[in-house]
């Protein structure tokens, strides 16, 4: 069984927001997790994040906001089909229109609520609050 990058990397994020750190470095760099990073962004849940290549290998620098409750990765990646997404918000995430869902849908990766905007589904990835 294989190493989960992406839940490593969320929980190094939260751990590091919860110790009120201004920064955290990931020193694995999936191109998944650059999409995450993106959407977090976007969602103002860090303030930025920038890619550093040493040699072969690239770290990531986070800039945190201090805005992040939790941030797990999604164990099984379940599939989603268009109309399902709200049993899924009800398991993970506090409270109506609080936190974000995560999906991997054939558009590339977005929030629950564009995926249900679009009419598509996917599969859960992650998600944050």
């Amino acid at each position: 069984m294989g190493i989960d990058t992406i839940a490593n990397a969320l929980i190094h994020i939260k751990n590091s927001d919860l110790a009120n750190k201004k920064e955290c470095i990931i020193n694995t760099a999936p191109k998944m997790l650059a999409e995450i990073l993106k959407i977090m962004k976007k969602l103002n849940y860090i303030d930025n994040f920038e890619i550093i290549e040493e040699g072969n290998k690239k770290i990531y620098k986070v800039k945190l906001a201090g805005k992040i409750n939790e941030c797990k990765a999604i164990k099984p990646r379940y599939a989603v089909k268009k109309d399902e997404f709200e049993k899924y918000e009800k398991r993970y995430l506090p409270a109506r229109d609080i936190g974000t869902i995560i999906v991997s849908t054939s558009q590339g990766l977005m929030t629950h609520r564009e995926a249900k905007e679009k009419g598509i589904g996917g599969r859960l990835i992650a998600y944050i609050y």
